[in-house]
């Protein structure tokens, strides 16, 4: 349950009958947890592509960039546990994953939390950094979502420390079949928008600069894990935090 927040019926029902093939593949007279974590795992990030082939030096960056997001989960007060790190490449682009676990169900989230969010986003890319002294194109992602986290704390959420209040949306409005008006007016200023810029721009950086400080300090956590990680493929959560623990 802690692993499918957010999912309908129908996905449940997925997941069910998924991991009750795979109890018959493996020919288990009972679906256990490990089908239905697997068959959770295959909803959310596609088949397993073990036949993929990845070079020695990109599956080293995917594991160090895998670990730098699950070590500042780790190291993050109040985030969510990372329950699983893998570098089996899954669906079609993603060449590995962190996962993490709710401990309950949340509907509202604090200023200090989507900070957490934006860090631990930015964590592989920083890790990547750490360790290589060049970043790759793996982070893309993580910086697009990292910037909406940022820019909807300071233009929808109020949270921001330069424009007050006043909430700025993204969209003007709704047109055709929910699609933005074709040439709608926005509904602030470019003086407004130039310091929205600005100011989301300065969040990412003081981030990168907390992650850099986190990250730094348990270098040698990074390094154990991640060579733990290039060797099993595949961590879960109690082996990860054995290491942490360990490093601290």
């Amino acid at each position: 349950a802690q692993k499918t927040p957010g999912f309908s019926g129908a996905d449940l029902a997925n997941v069910v009958n998924e991991a009750a093939l795979l109890a018959a593949r493996r020919q288990k007279a009972a679906v256990g947890l490990a089908e239905l974590d697997e068959a959770v795992d295959r909803l959310i990030g596609g088949l397993e592509k073990k036949n993929r082939v990845i070079n020695p030096k990109e599956k080293e960056i995917v594991a160090y960039h895998e670990v730098g997001h699950a070590l500042v989960a780790a190291l993050t007060p109040g985030c969510d546990a990372v329950h699983k790190i893998s570098i089996i490449p899954r669906g079609l682009a993603a060449l590995g994953y962190t996962q993490q676990r709710p401990t309950e169900d949340r509907y509202l989230m604090s200023h200090k939390e989507l900070l957490a969010k934006i860090d631990i986003l930015l964590g592989g890319r920083v890790a990547e950094k750490i360790m290589f002294e060049d970043v790759t194109t793996g982070a893309h992602n993580d910086l697009q979502r990292a910037t909406d986290i940022a820019r909807a704390i300071v233009s929808e959420y109020g949270m921001g420390e330069t424009l007050g209040l006043s909430t700025y949306p993204r969209n003007p409005g709704p047109g055709f079949l929910g699609q933005a008006a074709v040439g709608a007016a926005r509904e602030y200023s470019d003086e407004t928008a130039a310091r929205l810029d600005e100011e989301v721009r300065q969040i990412l950086t003081l981030r990168e600069d907390r992650v850099t400080k986190l990250i730094s300090g348990h270098k040698e956590t990074l390094i154990t894990v991640a060579k733990t990680l290039l060797e099993k493929e595949v961590l879960m959560e109690d082996d990860f935090m054995a290491m942490v623990r360990a490093g601290m």
